[in-house]
């Protein structure tokens, strides 16, 4: 069936999502940052001057059904096609009829999209003349971030709109309103105790399609009681919903994003919002060698040398994944966590090796001094390598003054440790030595 088919959407086999999905900007719900009264997007569909969008957001927000509120708002002639079944030669086909109705009616043309990011590259190049010129108004949906997915072409020639997860009261505005209206529930004498409702919503995630399809589960499969109402109480709705629904898309935006907030979680100092987005991982299912693998990069990147037994830590979380497996691991993976998160906090073995990388592609690579040479093989001695050269060990300290860089970068300073943790002794130390060096 047609998408946007009004008729077909109105039939009373229709899930709930479908029958209650409004026909009007005033009866749409949530999104206010976009749509909000004054809001620009609000204003060009309402006054019928829409220029291409690309809506981008997780499932349930709201995406096609703006597109459904467009499609029954413009005077244009508004067709919608899906990315994984439309080829090149059907879209081709669209753009000429599309350019035929500009010319020679006047009329303009609204294309939607759903699954944008699903089109190839050749799909999207087909779109790029008739935008360009006019011949058509695009309107892309994805769950996926268009910055990635979409062509920069036809990223330049729309405007991006992020729809966001509705809010506890959109959601509960959208039941309301589903449990009353005719086209909804509301020819049903139904209830649902305030904890039942409360419940539905919590596991709906700001996903709409997820509440309404629930609720409607939830009461279709309620026995009426004596007088014939339907009381949905909170075990029917944890029934229904079985298991809260967490947004996770391994191979989507969400899952960098997720792991991004893990890791700010862990160099911020925060054992509880880290092990709080290593659950929602787990919970995903997420594959545990990827959040092992981010915990050694993390450990080195900024805890470093303010505490070396970070990378140990990581390494022996590693260690027990491979042998234990889960879900023993996620013990010792969560102690690696903790003390990670909990650990002094340096960057400086970053900011060393990237200013030494830097320095060798900059520089001319000198011939290693004579001193440092090997002269562990028959001849050495000849060409004077090693010649020079003075054994830490035979000196107070085992340290002693000499040069170890090329004449060219001999000035050049890479490690500068912080003040935090063991890497105030490491400081210390250092500064012990150049003062000897001074002298």
């Amino acid at each position: 069936m047609d998408l946007f088919d009004h008729s077909e959407l109105k039939e009373k086999h229709a899930p709930l999502a479908v029958r209650m999905r409004p026909e009007s900007l005033e009866q749409y719900v949530g999104q206010e940052h976009i749509l909000g009264e004054g809001k620009l997007l609000r204003r060009a569909i309402a006054e019928d001057i829409l220029r291409s969008i690309i809506l981008y957001g997780p499932p349930g927000v709201g995406k096609t059904t703006l597109a459904y509120v467009i499609s029954q708002t413009t005077k244009g002639v508004f067709v919608d096609v899906s990315a994984t079944t439309t080829g090149v030669a059907e879209l081709k086909k669209l753009m000429v009829q599309a350019r035929e109705r500009r010319a020679y009616y006047g009329q303009r043309t609204i294309l939607f999209v759903d699954e944008i990011q699903r089109l190839n590259k050749g799909q999207q190049d087909v779109l790029l003349p008739a935008v360009e010129l006019g011949d058509l108004i695009l309107i892309g949906a994805t769950t996926e971030n268009p910055y990635f997915e979409v062509n920069a072409a036809l990223l330049s020639r729309s405007q991006i709109y992020e729809l966001k997860p509705l809010t506890d009261q959109d959601l509960l505005s959208l039941a309301h309103l589903a449990l009353t209206s005719p086209q909804g529930l509301g020819t049903m004498a139904c209830s649902l105790t305030p904890d039942a409702l409360q419940h539905l919503v919590q596991v709906a995630n700001g996903d709409a399609r997820v509440l309404l399809n629930t609720l409607e589960f939830a009461v279709l499969t309620t026995i009426p009681n004596a007088e014939g109402v339907r009381e949905v109480d909170l075990p029917v709705a944890e029934e229904a919903a079985q298991a809260q629904r967490i947004r996770y898309d391994k191979s989507g935006d969400h899952h960098y994003d997720v792991i991004s907030a893990f890791i700010k979680s862990l160099r911020g100092s925060d054992p509880d919002a880290a092990l709080y987005w290593y659950a929602r991982m787990v919970y995903a299912n997420e594959d545990p060698r990827f959040i092992v693998r981010r915990l050694l990069v993390h450990a080195a990147e900024d805890v470093g040398m303010a505490d070396p037994n970070a990378l140990l830590m990581a390494q022996a979380a590693a260690f027990a994944l491979e042998w234990l497996g889960m879900p023993e691991a996620r013990i010792p993976i969560a102690q690696a966590i903790i003390y990670i998160a909990t650990a002094p906090k340096s960057n400086s073995v970053v900011i060393a090796v990237d200013q030494a990388l830097k320095t060798v592609e900059n520089t001319r690579a000198e011939p290693v001094p004579n001193h440092l040479r090997d002269s562990h093989y028959a001849g050495a001695t000849k060409l004077g390598h090693g010649l020079g050269y003075r054994y830490p060990h035979d000196y107070p300290h085992h340290y002693v003054v000499q040069d170890y860089l090329p004449e060219n970068v001999r000035n050049q300073q890479f490690y500068r440790p912080s003040d935090q943790g063991r890497e105030k002794i490491i400081k210390e130390r250092l500064e012990y030595f150049a003062n000897l060096k001074k002298k």
